[in-house]
């Protein structure tokens, strides 16, 4: 089994997927984690360094390659990662796509002091807010093409959900 959570950049797909793997005794995998362990570098340094376009293309890599494991797992994808280079199709084939529909709202609380989202870098809080309005707008599209769109982080009814849709 392959289940994959997506979302906003503070949505709670690391806590959550966590919990989920060890519910559900599967490797827990962080995309930007396991990018970070390949690169050697963080996702900022990278973003910084090489760009986004390079970032998104390992990403990519990365993802396939694991989509393409016969190890199961619960991943943690990267808020982009369903985006870019037919992401979302990789993982709605290849395993459960799991949406954490987050209001933006709460996804600034949640990131408002966090300075390490080179996306959401910003001066001030008004930059940052306006800035995650921009890429929830632009992502939503692709989030709500999950097999579940999910808008709490109850992990029981998540698991629930997950056995009906089996």
């Amino acid at each position: 089994m392959k289940i994959y959570l997506i979302g906003m950049p503070g949505s709670g797909k690391s806590t959550l997927g966590k919990r989920l793997a060890d519910e559900l005794l599967l490797w827990f995998v962080d995309l930007d984690k396991e990018i970070e362990r390949r690169e050697r570098k963080s996702v900022q340094e990278i973003f910084a360094e090489k760009g986004e376009d390079y970032f998104r293309q390992i990403e990519s890599q990365v993802l396939r390659e694991l989509a393409g494991s016969e190890k199961g797992f619960v991943m943690a994808t990267g808020g982009g990662a369903p985006c870019f280079f037919q992401g979302l199709e990789v993982i709605n084939q290849t395993g459960l796509s799991i949406f954490l529909d987050v209001p933006v709202s709460e996804l600034l609380r949640r990131v408002a002091k966090d300075k390490n989202r080179p996306l959401l870098h910003a001066d001030d809080l008004q930059e940052k807010e306006a800035r995650l309005k921009t890429l929830h707008a632009n992502r939503l599209q692709y989030y709500q093409q999950a097999h579940l769109i999910v808008d709490t982080p109850d992990v029981n009814k998540i698991l629930e959900a997950i056995r009906l849709k089996k």
